[in-house]
């Protein structure tokens, strides 16, 4: 679906990426209009697929595991059904986070959450194992410090 997003749809979108559980009559009253006609923006955006979803921001106790970033060098870039069962794998494996495809040095950035450094090193020593997917190198770091985490809208 096209959608042409306004001022109003703006403010809806910005104020819900940071309270995603406001009421419709408080979201209403924020956005000077009156709660029908703005639940029915809010819905005209999930059914737009603008709005995926409503989560919540969790701050795990460190001895929850590690939040590792890892970069991801494809050793064939050329080789789309490596890259498909690469982003297969990543979809269904419940310790990474987020991941995603981007352009340079490296094929992806992945942040991912494992019980300890172990269990990371296993997890990618997996992957660069599994010829299927033709990984060339993973270089990784290990989260010290949450500095600052911003609203993030849904994958």
């Amino acid at each position: 679906m096209n959608i042409t997003l306004d001022r109003i749809d703006r403010q809806i979108l910005a104020i819900l990426a940071c309270e995603g559980r406001i009421s419709y009559r408080a979201l209403s009253e924020r956005i000077h209009l009156t709660p029908r006609p703005c639940q029915e923006r809010v819905r005209r955006l999930e059914r737009a697929g603008i709005i995926r979803g409503y989560h919540a921001a969790l701050v795990l106790p460190q001895d929850e595991g590690v939040v590792v970033l890892a970069q991801v060098a494809m050793a064939d870039k050329s080789r789309r059904a490596a890259q498909q069962a690469f982003e297969q794998a990543v979809a269904a494996c419940d310790e990474v986070l987020d991941c995603w495809l981007v352009s340079g040095e490296f094929d992806y950035q992945l942040r991912l959450r494992c019980r300890d450094l172990a269990a990371f090193r296993t997890l990618s020593s997996t992957w660069l194992e599994n010829r299927q997917f033709r990984i060339g190198r993973i270089v990784s770091s290990p989260q010290l410090q949450e500095i600052k985490l911003a609203a993030r809208p849904a994958s």
